[in-house]
């Protein structure tokens, strides 16, 4: 049985009825499914101080389980990264374990990826995806689905539905990217990925609670930094949860693409499910991957 394991690097777990139902439901899907010891750990908003977290996260690497899941996210990864064991987590990944989540996880894997290129998996997470109560959705099918068969190693391409106007982009190379605040706030740290790494790259970003004038300004905080114009095409997912301003006058997500568009010739396309939703793919951050459309349908492969 594939071992999984449910730690909590970041936020404090508010809920722990979710997390324990979150575990119920792994289970159930056939997985052998623990929670770390200090899963719910509590200091002011995180899961535990910052020793803590940097105690759980270095044991669970010791233990090199199957499936390493963040329980959320929230805040707290960006404090640890400089004392951070890397080839202790690198050995983990080399001895099979998939660390897997998003949102502030995404210091975590670009970290990973930049100091030691293992690859990691952005999905789910076990509160949101798993520990959600029947009455507010439960479980998503397609969540469940693909994450599921990219733990058992079947998962070998994803597709999603994008706007007119890109029928025959094709490209190739490394899938990168997560939450897009957590991406900007690694640029010039030694935790972001080297330009050599990234070139080339198939970049995708979410967000949530961010107003579309935020997620621009950061986009293009990553255009002028260069990072943009050395990609192949860059992926935006899920940018929702924000609150409409009297001031927008009709600047919304849409009209931030469209801007961003205007500035570069790099191919933009919209509606990756992944972010802070219930539906969301699972992909692997570092792999290299080959994009294709035809008309609308966009096919990630590797």
């Amino acid at each position: 049985m594939t071992s999984l394991l449910l730690f909590s690097p970041s936020g404090v777990v508010a809920r722990p009825p979710a997390l324990r139902l979150a575990a119920r439901r792994l289970s159930a899907l056939g997985f052998d499914t623990r929670l770390d010891e200090s899963a719910l750990a509590r200091h002011q908003r995180f899961a535990g101080d910052d020793d803590c977290r940097l105690q759980a996260l270095h044991r669970v690497a010791g233990e090199a389980p199957s499936i390493a899941m963040a329980t959320r996210g929230g805040y707290g990864l960006t404090r640890l990264l400089d004392r951070i064991d890397w080839p202790l987590l690198a050995r983990a990944a080399g001895h099979g374990t998939r660390w897997v989540g998003h949102s502030d996880f995404t210091a975590l894997q670009l970290g990973l990826w930049a100091h030691t290129g293992a690859a990691s998996w952005a999905g789910p997470m076990a509160l949101d995806d798993f520990g959600r109560a029947d009455a507010a959705g439960g479980l998503d099918d397609v969540t469940v689905g693909c994450f599921s068969e990219a733990m058992a190693g079947e998962l070998e391409a994803v597709g999603f539905r994008t706007e007119a106007g890109f029928d025959g982009l094709q490209a190739r190379g490394p899938l990168w990217g997560g939450n897009l605040t957590m991406l900007c706030s690694l640029l010039g740290t030694p935790h972001f990925p080297k330009p050599a790494r990234v070139k080339g790259g198939v970049l995708f970003v979410e967000d949530v609670n961010e107003h579309p004038y935020r997620v621009e300004r950061m986009l293009l905080q990553l255009l002028q930094a260069g990072v943009l114009g050395t990609q192949r095409a860059l992926l935006i997912g899920d940018v929702g949860g924000w609150k409409p301003s009297p001031l927008d006058r009709g600047y919304r997500v849409a009209a931030m693409v469209q801007q961003l568009r205007r500035q570069t010739t790099l191919p933009v396309l919209t509606g990756l499910p992944f972010g802070h939703v219930p539906t969301k793919l699972s992909l692997p951050v570092g792999r290299r991957v080959t994009l294709a459309v035809q008309g609308r349908d966009v096919l990630i492969g590797w």
